[in-house]
């Protein structure tokens, strides 16, 4: 019978990351980690900080699919957070109906949960900053969703045109986010050491009163620059 289908879809499991990796990332910049990735890795420019000041977290993703306007599977998603997990909800992009609002994120914040993304929007902008949990997201609307479903809970998706799985790494800033695939955590962790170092040289270049970056001086000046 049709209504008889289930109306959430849940993984039995996922696999999360060593903790002493995720903490390596916390409090790092999403611009550097994106370096150390080869460039690429932060969700679309126009999920950002909803809340001025609330715009720094880290943590371990858990992911949720509520489609548009609706937000079962995030309720079901927020029942099963540990302390330092962020809530990642994807709504195929949807602007007429917030996903979620202080109340929900407040339950959130009372399981450990450190973070909220959406591709979608929220609502009750006072008491989200009354909560201070950091939540991402296109804008705000005060229009409610169902919560009707169907839905999946830590099921990979696709948010910010990133893909997103439970157990991957997800840093937010006031640039924006991004999305550190659980596998290649430790390499990533590695090679932000080697970004910070070089920005930190040449950012003491810099101070110093550089004016060209080296390679550019050296391009300038070798015959592979035509001037007309």
């Amino acid at each position: 019978m049709i209504d008889e289908a289930p109306i959430l879809t849940v993984a039995r499991s996922f696999e999360r990351p060593p903790a002493e990796l995720v903490e390596q990332l916390s409090g790092m910049l999403t611009s550097q980690i994106v370096d150390a990735m080869g460039g690429s890795g932060a969700l679309d420019w126009r999920i950002k900080p909803i809340v001025p000041g609330q715009d720094r977290f880290c943590g371990v993703a858990r992911t949720s699919d509520c489609g548009p306007c609706d937000n079962l599977a995030l309720m079901a998603s927020i029942a099963d957070c540990r302390p330092g997990d962020v809530l990642v909800t994807a709504t195929a992009g949807y602007e007429k109906a917030a996903v979620t609002g202080d109340l929900t994120l407040g339950m959130a914040h009372n399981q450990g949960v450190v973070g909220f993304v959406t591709d979608g929007m929220v609502r009750d902008l006072e008491g989200i900053r009354d909560v201070g949990l950091p939540c991402f997201a296109r804008g705000l609307v005060p229009n409610s969703p169902a919560r009707s479903g169907p839905g999946t809970v830590d099921l990979p998706i696709v948010l910010g045109d990133v893909v997103v799985r439970s157990g991957d790494v997800i840093v937010g800033d006031p640039d924006g986010v991004v999305i550190v695939p659980r596998e290649r955590l430790a390499q990533v962790v590695e090679a932000l050491a080697q970004v910070r170092a070089a920005e930190a040289e040449t950012l003491q270049k810099v101070q110093g009163g550089l004016t060209v970056f080296p390679f550019m001086a050296e391009l300038l000046a070798s015959g592979r620059v035509r001037r007309v």
